[in-house]
């Protein structure tokens, strides 16, 4: 299959697109600053050169605090240049695979979320992935929304690394312990997403690695992890104001990976263990 991934050199792309391409796969990068999303005709021109078999959309505007300033970009990247990918996809009759969030959901409920509850967003970045969502519902036919949460990968910047920078630098750390979720490493989510894109089982899903945690605690782990010796403080969000809003609980149930058999990611802590191996490897050369 000729794949187009959009966010390629990302910390999920990276991971994908080595993925897709030890099973084979051709691989179409799609990334800043010469593959923009939000450029409908630059993206025209690529889809009728290429004629991919499928996209996996990952390109993303993250920034979840710097959002509640900047909607206007971040709509533009996630409502509007997803919309643009899936109207290609549907005009050539291709797969389509998107991957949105945990933030979707308000997490007022202690409870795992299906696909299909209901969804209310509580920031900015949260509301721009759905209207992604649901731009990807509206136009295309043959397409996966995969919800993700908590990422942390090699080829990029995220909460174990920051945690892992600190842990060297301060005797003590504090850390949010009343939002609850599940850590999802890279390199165990992009086999399953080349699983999915390689297969026509279509539809919503969920996909982080097993189990669940609050940052404290993912926090604490990670310290035990990379053998650092600093204290984690656990505090509660109103004790650390960010500019948006989080859900509290926004733990994810796995109910459409196994009704569609799809193996699910093995244990976050187990991922953990691999990542900050490899995270020191590299440091190491």
């Amino acid at each position: 299959m000729k794949i187009l991934v959009t966010g390629a050199r990302g910390q999920l792309g990276t991971d994908v697109t080595a993925t897709l391409k030890e099973r084979g796969h051709t691989v179409i990068p799609y990334d800043m600053p010469d593959g923009d999303i939000c450029d409908y005709e630059k993206l025209k021109e690529t889809f009728a050169a290429e004629r991919p078999d499928g996209v996996i959309h990952l390109a993303a505007y993250t920034a979840v605090d710097r959002a509640e300033s900047e909607s206007e970009i971040c709509r533009a990247v996630n409502a509007q240049g997803t919309e643009n990918i899936a109207r290609l996809c549907a005009e050539y009759n291709i797969k389509m695979l998107y991957t949105s969030t945990d933030y979707v959901f308000g997490g007022r409920e202690n409870k795992f979320y299906e696909t299909d509850d209901e969804k209310a967003p509580l920031n900015v970045y949260g509301e721009t992935k759905l209207e992604g969502e649901e731009a990807v519902k509206r136009l295309c036919k043959k397409f996966f929304i995969v919800r993700i949460s908590w990422v942390f990968g090699e080829n990029g910047n995220n909460f174990v690394y920051t945690m892992m920078r600190l842990g060297k630098e301060r005797e003590e750390i504090s850390v949010v312990n009343d939002q609850i979720g599940s850590p999802t490493y890279t390199k165990d989510l992009a086999p399953l997403l080349c699983d999915m894109i390689e297969s026509e089982k279509y539809g919503e899903y969920h996909a982080t690695n097993e189990g669940i945690c609050s940052f404290a605690e993912f926090a604490a782990e990670i310290m035990k992890a990379a053998g650092l010796g600093a204290n984690i403080k656990p505090i509660t969000s109103d004790e650390y104001p960010t500019a948006a809003k989080r859900p509290h609980y926004s733990t994810l149930s796995k109910k459409s990976l196994d009704e569609n058999g799809f193996a699910r990611l093995p244990d976050w802590h187990d991922a953990l263990a691999r990542f900050v191996i490899n995270a020191m490897d590299k440091d190491k050369t």
